[in-house]
């Protein structure tokens, strides 16, 4: 028996509007994004004159949405467009893009209507800060929502009676050349020291898949007159919040702290192994992760790939790592720091193309919080009767 496709399916509460979506994940490849596409179910009698509209969202927010705005809650959309479905304004044909919204509209009837957007170039994908244990309905993420609502005009205040709102996700997965080996080196001269500390740190490739340990080769050669202690090798989570400004924030989600030491005229060679995984870094405030929150599947926050042609343009959240090696080189005047770091991606893996299957075994499915891992609804976003 073949698979079934599913359909994902949400109504309104008066039952004035439904919106049928075959997926929720759109991937950016990064020379081009998924298109967002699904269909429009509407009652034209209850309807009584109003016109339908469907409405694709790109937001930063920060703080509970209940707050004012006197310092306490932000929200800044950084993409928003809006096109009306009914009265049709151009013809099916025309907005119709893929098999499964043709099966769509043949299965539901003449009252059904398709939509479709595609996303620009310079959006982020979808990224949230894990709040602290204090931070009870706050939150600080990029977030992306399909919207479709019923009005005389679009811009008129809403009924959330007469709307649906889908949380939908931007997602990237770790490109298919992996060829690149992430290494650093340096050399380190210290005050009376008449030859150098030599460091090389490196890396067995250059991205990572989440869950997956990461493996630093470290090479030190000593020949100063300095004593190496106090070695430790960390994953740092560097997160870049590009509104107004560009700030920045770097949280260790993986560490290990040795005792191991490089006496001057000595060497070391060792590889260590470190796991920057979510479990270790639960309810620590400020740690990137993807998604929304809160579920047992969401993982930190995948490394952003950004096109360098779009990168001023970029407004959101942005993601990278790096593995940051330091130590203390021990003198008898005086002792220093010495670090060393080397960037690396963290990412889901490219899973396998889907076979190409007829649409004709769709099954609907109301949308459930299994289906969109790490998304926790809001007062207005009515979340699903879970089975």
């Amino acid at each position: 028996m073949s698979p079934k496709h599913v359909v994902f399916k949400k109504v309104s509460r008066d039952k004035l509007v439904a919106v049928y979506m075959a997926k929720r994940d759109f991937v950016d490849h990064c020379n081009f994004v998924d298109p967002v596409d699904g269909v429009i179910l509407i009652d034209p009698q209850l309807l009584q004159g109003k016109k339908v509209y469907v409405m694709l969202s790109c937001t930063f927010q920060y703080g509970r949405q209940d707050m004012d705005v006197l310092g306490v809650a932000f929200r800044r959309d950084l993409f928003l467009v809006t096109r009306q479905v009914y009265p049709e304004l151009q013809d099916k044909d025309n907005l119709t893009h893929t098999k499964i919204q043709r099966k769509l509209l043949q299965k539901l009837g003449d009252n059904a209507f398709p939509f479709f957007f595609e996303f620009p170039d310079n959006l982020p994908c979808s990224v949230t800060l894990q709040p602290g244990p204090s931070d009870v309905g706050k939150k600080c993420a990029v977030e992306f929502e399909v919207k479709a609502f019923c009005g005389q005009h679009q811009d008129e205040k809403t009924n959330k009676q007469s709307s649906v709102r889908l949380s939908i996700r931007k997602i990237q997965f770790s490109p298919e050349n992996q060829d690149l080996f992430p290494v650093a080196e340096s050399t380190f001269e210290f005050l009376m020291s008449e030859r150098p500390l030599s460091v090389k740190l490196s890396l067995s490739k250059e991205t990572f898949y989440h869950g997956e340990p990461v493996i630093v080769n470290v090479d030190i050669t000593n020949s100063s007159n300095r004593n190496i202690k106090d070695i430790s090798v960390s994953v740092e989570q560097v997160t870049n919040v590009v509104l107004y400004s560009n700030d920045k924030y770097v949280k260790s989600v993986a560490k290990e702290e040795t005792e191991d030491s490089v006496p001057c005229g000595t060497s070391l060679k060792k590889h260590y192994t470190l796991f920057p995984v979510l479990t270790h870094n639960k309810d620590r405030r400020g740690v990137a992760l993807d998604g929304r929150l809160k579920h047992e599947d969401t993982s930190l926050a995948s490394s952003s790939i950004v096109k360098q042609e779009v990168m001023k343009d970029v407004q959101g959240i942005l993601v990278s790592y790096k593995v940051v090696l330091r130590m203390i080189a021990s003198g008898t005047l005086a002792s220093s720091e010495v670090s060393l770091e080397v960037p690396f991606r963290l990412m889901n893996p490219k899973p396998e193309p889907a076979k190409e299957r007829e649409p004709d075994d769709m099954v609907f499915e109301d949308f459930k919080r299994a289906y969109l891992k790490g998304v926790v609804y809001g007062d207005d976003d009515e979340s699903p009767t879970e089975a």
